[in-house]
């Protein structure tokens, strides 16, 4: 049961937040992590990623950890806070407790869903 009454992190969010885990990171620097912890299934553009960042900001999940000039241009860099590490842990562990739940009820699960061979898929010969 969740300990507080937050709702589930957006995808966008949880990478994020999964892609700061190692330590601060730059914009464009979590954009790339993001892309490669979700295998590239969550893909955002600067514009998503920083509405994201924003949005974690203001709830004090990150924090904004330095900045420095690169090439003539400022590069902020964010880190989780002990709240956002809270919430991840929080939201990683309802997602695997979901997944349990689903799994432990798939019926021969060494077939793959959309498996032509899987149990579920009922055949009938043609007349």
């Amino acid at each position: 049961m969740r300990s507080t009454s937050r709702p589930a992190l957006r995808e966008p969010s949880y990478f994020v937040l999964a892609a700061l885990i190692g330590g601060p990171l730059h914009g464009y620097a979590v954009i790339k992590r993001v892309a490669e912890l979700s295998d590239e299934r969550v893909t955002l553009a600067a514009g998503s990623l920083y509405s994201v960042i924003d949005r974690l900001l203001g709830e004090g999940l990150i924090a904004a950890d330095g900045e420095e000039i690169v090439n003539g241009r400022a590069r902020r860099y964010y880190r989780l806070t002990d709240e956002g590490y809270r919430v991840l842990a929080e939201e990683a562990d309802r997602l695997a407790r979901a997944a349990r739940v689903v799994m432990d009820r798939l019926p021969h699960r060494s077939f793959p869903l959309g498996s032509i061979d899987h149990p579920s898929i009922v055949r009938t010969r043609p007349a």
